[in-house]
């Protein structure tokens, strides 16, 4: 038991020093300032790199850290929540720790967690769960109600102890959750690197529940989004129950009303309906679709994009609908696209 616990501190200390070396400071400015590279904020940043790396550098080996500068607005699609973006200094703070921290935070996942993982994702987890609908009779799936909202910050902070040994960066950690609430002591705000990892982080444990006590051998999770299959109807209901205590006991946290049914019924997992021969998009996936095309379009037309700033906007949502059967949904929008755009010439 201590050769465990030594091992567990030994892989974990002094991380501070490695955080804040200078070319992890450099490394985290470039990954905060790519694609804002012309905002005004980051150009101020740029223009006097060297001082403000060396003062970031002082503050995290200090473990006294800036946070809270928050800019908040909201966005509609997929649905309407409010972002809440740090300030760019922040930014490059939490580049720099996750530069570090990340594989501490990965080896805690399990296989099939695929968000804000590097070489999983959405279209990964997708695979994933298809292969499972094909295989079984029946899915349950699970969600949380207004998950960022709910994180505990207290059960946070006791999780990233049994990872992280390293009381400064545990205190920068403190700092950067107790920043934000939605409520007294909960809270994580959207829109962060560090909140990513944080909330993904929340459910690590639960995970590991499910498939180490629970043995469920066909499950998957994107974030706050999971999924169970098995043959049995009845050991998904158990199941249900269970987990339904374990997140309301062990993370002060409420599950949606779970959804109980056969996999020919259709799966709606991260904008797509799985079946198990075919796979499609769902309703609001098309909406989106439809509307963000026709807004490149509008762009090209009205001479605000260039081409090759249309085809970086297009391409994405093309490759999206590429993962299901939508080849007449692309070829009709496509169609539509075409006709609009001769009637603007006319």
């Amino acid at each position: 038991m201590l050769c465990i616990l030594f091992q567990k501190m030994k892989k974990t200390k002094r991380l501070i020093e490695k955080i804040a070396e200078p070319d992890n400071l450099r490394l985290a400015f470039w990954k905060a300032q790519k694609g804002k590279s012309y905002k005004s904020s980051v150009v101020q940043y740029r223009e006097n790199l060297n001082h403000n790396l060396l003062e970031l550098r002082e503050q995290i080996l200090a473990g006294q850290v800036k946070t809270g500068e928050y800019h908040y607005f909201k966005i509609y699609d997929p649905k309407e929540r409010e972002i809440c973006a740090s300030a760019f200094d922040e930014r490059v703070l939490h580049h720099a720790l996750m530069n570090i921290c990340h594989e501490y935070f990965d080896k805690f996942q399990i296989y099939d967690s695929y968000a804000s993982r590097p070489g999983k994702g959405v279209h990964v987890g997708l695979k994933r769960a298809k292969k499972y609908t094909e295989k079984y009779q029946w899915f349950l799936k699970l969600d949380v109600r207004k998950y960022f909202a709910s994180i505990e910050h207290q059960i946070l902070q006791r999780q990233l102890e049994k990872r992280f040994s390293d009381r400064k960066l545990l205190y920068i950690f403190e700092q950067i959750i107790s920043s934000y609430y939605s409520m007294p002591g909960k809270g994580l705000p959207i829109g962060n690197l560090a909140s990513q990892y944080f909330a993904n982080h929340y459910l690590g444990e639960l995970d590991h529940f499910i498939k180490e006590s629970l043995r469920c051998k066909a499950y998957v999770r994107y974030m706050d989004d999971m999924v169970i299959w098995h043959d049995d109807k009845s050991q998904l209901k158990e199941l249900r129950d269970i987990v339904n205590e374990y997140v309301s006991s062990r993370l002060n946290c409420t599950l949606k009303p779970a959804l109980l049914n056969k996999t020919t019924r259709g799966l709606s997992f991260c904008g797509y309906i799985l079946h198990p021969n075919h796979i499609r998009l769902t309703q609001r996936s098309k909406k989106r679709y439809l509307r963000k095309m026709n807004d490149v379009q509008e762009q090209y037309n009205t001479g605000n994009w260039t081409e090759e700033k249309c085809q970086r906007h297009a391409l994405p949502l093309i490759a999206f609908t590429r993962h299901a059967d939508a080849l007449g949904l692309r070829q009709a929008v496509l169609k539509e696209l075409e006709l609009k755009s001769g009637s603007d010439k006319l």
